[in-house]
């Protein structure tokens, strides 16, 4: 994992572009904004995602009989990313205290998610969807174009080997607050990576589904 600073002057390459590769009608778009995310009333997917010890794991059985905040995020070598993280850290304390288990999702493989893990000295769980079966099924994946790769590559950025898998997919970063029975509560996404929801306005919309 490349340190956290070094992608600081890269924030701004960071955004994904719309040029077609000619993909399939069942391959994500590589504009975010086709994309229809789900939504308050749904049900968490059954899909399987890995811990950070590579163990398979139901995503749906593994949320289900607790209150759960489940945080889409693009990866450990995104800035916004980390610091989206970080900002959560802050109030993981106050959603334990309201029953939430706080969770964090990416395509980064267990050993990537390992390693951000202890960069970052995150207490909380990260789950890797490296395959982004999660990400499609709750429709947040997008292909990146070719364009955009190479130019990541050429700065040392490699959402590749970050996840360790080819398919060049990565998700809308989105928060979800889900009930003990796996039904979507709150749904928060932004095509836009750069605008992530607060850890405050996570807060209160935890309180708000408490009180």
């Amino acid at each position: 994992m490349i340190p956290l600073k070094s992608f600081k002057i890269f924030s701004f390459l960071l955004c994904v572009g719309t040029f077609p590769l000619g993909l399939s009608a069942s391959t994500p778009p590589t504009d975010p904004g086709e994309l229809a995310p789900l939504a308050v009333g749904d049900k968490v997917p059954a899909v399987t995602v890995q811990t950070a010890n590579a163990e398979k794991v139901n995503l749906s059985e593994a949320l289900q009989g607790q209150k759960s905040v489940l945080v889409f995020y693009r990866g450990g070598w995104c800035p916004f990313c980390t610091d989206q993280l970080q900002d959560l850290l802050t109030i993981e304390g106050d959603l334990q205290a309201l029953g939430f288990h706080l969770y964090g999702i990416s395509p980064d493989s267990p050993a990537s998610l390992r390693e951000g893990q202890e960069e970052l000295d995150l207490p909380f769980t990260l789950l890797s969807d490296a395959s982004m079966k999660a990400a499609q099924a709750f429709n947040l994946a997008f292909q990146v174009d070719e364009n955009t790769h190479e130019q990541l590559l050429s700065y040392g950025i490699d959402i590749e080997a970050a996840s360790g898998e080819t398919h060049r997919l990565l998700p809308i970063p989105a928060v979800y607050l889900i009930d003990e029975e796996g039904t979507i509560q709150f749904a928060h996404y932004d095509t836009d990576y750069r605008q992530r929801l607060s850890a405050e306005k996570t807060l209160q919309a935890a309180r708000q589904l408490t009180d």
